[in-house]
């Protein structure tokens, strides 16, 4: 009784009231942590990024939206998640943290600031497959 209370769990829901960690186009793969670091969800999925057109709107927390900061938008991630986003075609990663919902083209799991994108080498191609390695759950604010 004592390890349920400790066992990891999703904090979301996605669109029909279920309990998942997983967007359309998404596989969930289970890995090691890495130096120290503590991974409580790993999907992988195609990544795209946004930047000019949208750079000094409003994100969907109502944080101003800043094109060089390391953000990026997800479905059904709660606002404020920590996310270690690795680029599978160089191995280059960044953590970002969620402040916006999409990505809202069909395949795609996550879209990038522009300097997460740049951090990660996308610019050029505009979209990658990247793997999405959740480090921490946001308090969806």
């Amino acid at each position: 009784m004592m390890l349920w209370g400790c066992a990891a769990s999703s904090r979301f829901t996605d669109r029909s009231g279920s309990r998942s960690g997983s967007a359309p186009g998404a596989t969930a793969r289970t890995r090691t942590p890495q130096s120290g670091d503590r991974v409580l969800l790993s999907l992988e999925g195609v990544a795209s990024y946004y930047a000019d057109d949208f750079n000094g709107k409003l994100t969907s927390n109502g944080e101003t939206y800043d094109m060089h900061a390391l953000t990026a938008a997800h479905r059904t991630f709660p606002f404020g998640t920590r996310v270690r986003v690795t680029n599978l075609a160089n191995d280059k990663s960044v953590v970002v943290r969620i402040n916006d919902r999409g990505p809202f083209k069909e395949g795609r799991i996550i879209d990038l600031s522009l300097g997460a994108a740049e951090a990660l080498g996308v610019i050029a191609t505009g979209t990658t497959r990247v793997r999405l390695d959740v480090l921490e759950w946001g308090n969806g604010q």
